[in-house]
Formats: C-alpha cells, structure tokens, sequence
C-alpha cells in the first residue's frame, strides 16, 4: 500500500505527561558519571591488566572512542524526542512494535542485572573485613545465606529512594558523585606519589605481552565497556530534565569524556604503582591476596598506605551503591517505556503522586533479587552485561538513518554532521562489542532473547485485541542482525590469549575467524544489516503516528 501523498515530513513531538522535570543540568551529567564510576573502576584496572598487560591502557581509549560514538547518535534522538525510556522508545519510532520489543527486552534484563552486578561488587569489596557475607568456591565469590538477605536489603533501599522521587535521587546522586570524583582522583595521585615504577610498561614480555588483539578482548571481558556505558542515562532521563536540547548532549559528551581520562590515568597509575616481583611470573598470572575482593585496596596494602586502603573499602560501598542506585532507575524507567509503546502492561506505566512508575519499581525490586541466585561474582557477568546492551544500542544508529529519510524536515538541534558515516560507526561499534565478547557469552545472550520472544508471544496471544500493530518487516533486520552476530561469533575466536589469567575465564570460539577477518566480516555485514533496516522502515506517516501518539494514551 503506497503512503499518503501528504505523508509529512515533520512532526510535533508528543511528551510524556505526569512525569516531574527535576532534573537540572549538572544532575544530568552526574548521573552519567555516577553510572560510569561504579564497579568498573573498583576491579577493571586488575582485569584489564591481567588480560593486556600494560596495552590495557589503549582498551580504555578504544572502548571510550566506540562508547561516544555510540553516546553522540544517542544524544541527536535525545534532543529531538525527550522522553523517559528514550533507548527503547525511538526504535518504535522509526521501525514499529516488533523492533522496539527486540531492542527493549535485551536493554531491559541487561539493566535488570546491573543493579544486583553493583550489590555484588559491595558485597565482594567487604569480603575481607564481613567474611560472613560471601565465601570463595573454586576461585569465585558466592553469596552465603545472610550475605543474600543483606543484598536484598540493600536492592530494598535502592528502590525505596526511586519511588521517593526523581528530585530526591538527583540530589542524592550529586552527592554521591563529588564524592566518587574526589575519591578516585585521590586514588590516581597516590599511586603515581607512592611508587612509579616506568619500568612496568615493558618489563615482562613487552607493552602488548599478549598481542595487540588482548587490547579488545578487554573491553567486554575486563568491564571496559560496561564501565562506559552509564553514558544512557542521559538519554533515559531525558523526559525528566528541565532544558534537554542543552543538557542531554552536554551529559552524554561530558560523561564519557570526564570518565575516560580518570579511566586512562588510573590504568597507568595502577601498572607503574605495581612492585615488580608481583609481575615477574607474567601479567596473565599476577593477582593479590585476597586481592578478587578488592584489587585497589590491595595493592595500596602492598605499598603501606593502609589508610588509602580502608578509604577505598568504604568506597566501594559508595560507588556501587550509587551506580545500583541510578540504573534501579533506569530499569524503571525502561519498563515504563516497554509499556507506553504497548508492549507491556499498562500497570508499569502507572505513577504514584511523585510522578515515578511505581509498578516499574517494584517489577525492578523482584527480578534484581531472583538475579542473585544465578549470579555467582562480578566478574562472570560482565561480559553478557555489555554484549546485551551492545545489541539494545544498535538499533539507535538505525533509528537516526531512517528518521532522516522518514522526517527529513524534522528540528533537529543537535545534528551529526557527515550523513549516514557515524551512525554506520556506531552501529559497527556494537556488533564489535558483541563479536568481541566471544561465543560463550553471546550464547547466553542469545537464549535470553530468545527467552524474551516467548514471553512476547504469549503476551501477544493473550493481548490481542489491544496490541499495536506488529509491524514483523519493518523491524525483521533484528533477528537477521543476531543470527548474524551469532554465526560469526561462533565461528570466531576473539580472545588471543592461549592460557586463563587469573581470577578470569575468557573463552572465545575456536573457528577459523581471527580478528582481523572477524573485523571485515563485521564491517561488511553491519553495512548490509544498517543499508536493509533503512529500505525497510516504516513509511513517514506510519513513523509520524508513533512520535506524535504512543499507541496506549496513559493519562497523568
């Protein structure tokens, strides 16, 4: 059937209605940055390490290039349509239920996972000095029966403080935030004061001891990426900021940025600070006493500043709690938006009289809970973490390209120069996270899925009379995206390292595909993938309808 002739080619941008715009501009920011200096700072510099040797530094550079390329298409869609569970919401957009579904499921039971992720990393910093809150199995830190009730407790806490409000968890996450900032700043230039030993960036076996390909392998395995990827919550509070022209593309840019140079330079003081016997067996196998628990805090150990240690075990209750803190929040929120694009149901979209979706809340408070079963330590779960949010970021790229064909004269007062080129990067960016993040961790991601198109099904079967139109062609370049991703991970073998370094278990796949092929494979296939998403959108007035009217009006 051709579209209307009149189809237009601009439209007015329906707002969220009931929720509270208290979010100021330097609260937006900060939730960027209090998402991005979680756990990942806690325990990436040892992992990352650990897998690269010094080259570990060029893994937080890369990933932070890959992250802001993906964060700037963001931040175009953020501008234009302000609305809260932005990630999920702008794929129905442009290509209709099927794919905001896809996108949304994937984005949602990743974010589920941070906030118990962020528990966990607590739980396992305090291992040394509350013994009784996990025990180690076979090198890896498991829950013990009360340390589960006090992770409860504290997911208990986490939603408390969000269905108190938006002002309330933004001046709190300030808080929070100049806190964290102070503290890994001091952390920096006390390791460079305390021992600078030069000598560490090519003493055993050279700067790359384990290949320049180890330099990707980081970013997925050793939680480069994740630790990047607070960067969305600029987007996902975009419905609650005050000014978001302004302030979305100021906090997704300046959320990377500040955090990658405190990235950068902490990996560089963490290397140089290390004595030298610690390394002498290889990068793959040094590791601390007790040092899983806390790597930071043993390492200041080692150089005698015990005081720098005890510092940091009290930040690690900071930082993952604010980080928990915050993406409790954004589950909420992606629920909420799952539901206004009809795909959920309308009880996650109801709100208590501080405009937040309780029903979301509570949803968030139970999954996050059942999360802790499955979940043994931080580190096995942070691959699958950053592999499902690669997948939910690619549909944003695509969202940009056809909405520039679909409303060409729509405003756009934060645009991406040079055409299609950086929404192609971004795109490519994410099926590298996902290829790099090797085949035994993309299998559970898959299942996941799949899980999820269960679950969509029944829930369409049992909805039918009130669903919105599926739209299956329109967003059919998803599954034909994952089986691709699949395919190639399976037959690739991302990670170059031909031992387990310690405290990590990388596996890759065991096919012909290195990484370079893997890489032209990707560029080549993410080409075709973003060219067929774009010749099979929605037509204009199909995508004006869903900007202009989600397809279920909640009232305020």
């Amino acid at each position: 059937m051709a579209a209307p002739t009149d189809a237009p080619r601009s439209v007015q941008v329906r707002l969220d209605t009931g929720l509270r715009r208290d979010v100021g501009r330097t609260s937006l920011l900060f939730t960027g940055v209090g998402a991005i200096i979680g756990s990942g700072w806690l325990f990436g510099a040892l992992y990352a390490s650990q897998i690269a040797g010094p080259a570990a530094i060029f893994s937080w550079i890369i990933g932070g290039a890959m992250i802001m390329i993906i964060g700037v298409v963001y931040a175009e869609l953020g501008v234009m349509f302000p609305v809260s569970g932005g990630i999920i919401r702008f794929p129905h957009y442009a290509f209709g239920s099927f794919a905001s579904y896809s996108s949304g499921w994937t984005s949602w039971i990743a974010a589920a996972a941070v906030t118990p992720i962020e528990v966990l990393a607590t739980t396992q910093y305090a291992d040394p000095y509350i013994p009784w809150l996990m025990n180690q199995a076979d090198g890896v830190y498991v829950l013990t029966g009360p340390g589960l009730l006090v992770s409860i407790g504290l997911m208990f806490v986490y939603s408390l403080i969000n269905v108190l409000g938006v002002k309330l968890f933004a001046r709190l996450n300030n808080v929070l935030v100049w806190w964290k900032l102070a503290v890994i700043a001091l952390v920096v230039v006390a390791f460079f004061v305390l021992a600078f030993n030069p000598g560490n960036l090519g003493a055993v076996a050279g700067f790359a001891p384990t290949g320049f390909g180890a330099v990707f392998t980081a970013i997925p395995a050793a939680g480069v990426a994740f630790a990047y990827l607070g960067f969305r919550n600029a987007i996902e509070f975009a419905g609650e900021t005050d000014n978001p022209q302004r302030n979305v593309p100021y906090a997704v840019i300046g959320s990377i940025l500040i955090c990658g140079v405190i990235y950068v330079l902490l990996q560089l003081a963490f290397i140089t600070a290390l004595p030298s016997d610690l390394i002498a067996g290889g990068w793959t196998q040094f590791q601390f006493e007790e040092g899983g628990a806390g790597p930071l805090a043993a390492l200041a150990t080692v150089l005698g500043a015990i005081w720098l240690a005890v510092l940091l075990r009290v930040d690690a209750v900071v930082s993952p709690a604010d980080t928990g803190l915050i993406y409790a929040g954004v589950t909420t929120r992606l629920a909420y938006a799952n539901a206004r694009n009809g795909n959920a149901p309308q009880a996650l979209t109801r709100l208590n009289n501080r405009g937040i979706p309780w029903i979301s809340v509570v949803l968030m408070f139970v999954v996050g809970c059942f999360m802790f079963l499955p979940f043994p330590g931080w580190q096995q779960f942070i691959g699958f973490i950053t592999s499902a949010f690669a997948i939910s970021f690619g549909a944003g790229p695509l969202v940009v390209g056809a909405l520039r064909r679909q409303l060409p004269d729509q405003e756009r007062p934060f645009k991406l120069p040079g055409g299609d080129t950086l929404p192609y990067l971004a795109f490519l960016s994410s099926s590298l996270l996902v290829f790099w993040a090797g085949w035994s961790t993309n299998e559970k991601m898959i299942i996941a899925v799949l899980v999820g198109y269960v679950i969509f099904a029944i829930y369409q079967i049992a909805n039918s009379a009130r669903m919105p139109a599926l739209d299956f062609k329109a967003g059919s370049w998803f599954p034909i995206w994952l089986v691709g991703l699949g395919v190639v991970s399976y037959f690739g073998d991302p990670n170059p390292l031909e031992e387990e370094s310690a405290g990590l278990i990388l596996q890759g796949g065991d096919g012909p595909l290195s990484l370079f092929w893997g890489f032209v494979v990707l560029v080549v296939f993410s080409a075709a993938v973003y060219a067929y998403a774009i010749a099979m959108r929605l037509p204009a007035h199909r995508a004006a309808a869903n900007i202009s009217q989600t397809p279920t009006d909640v009232p305020a």
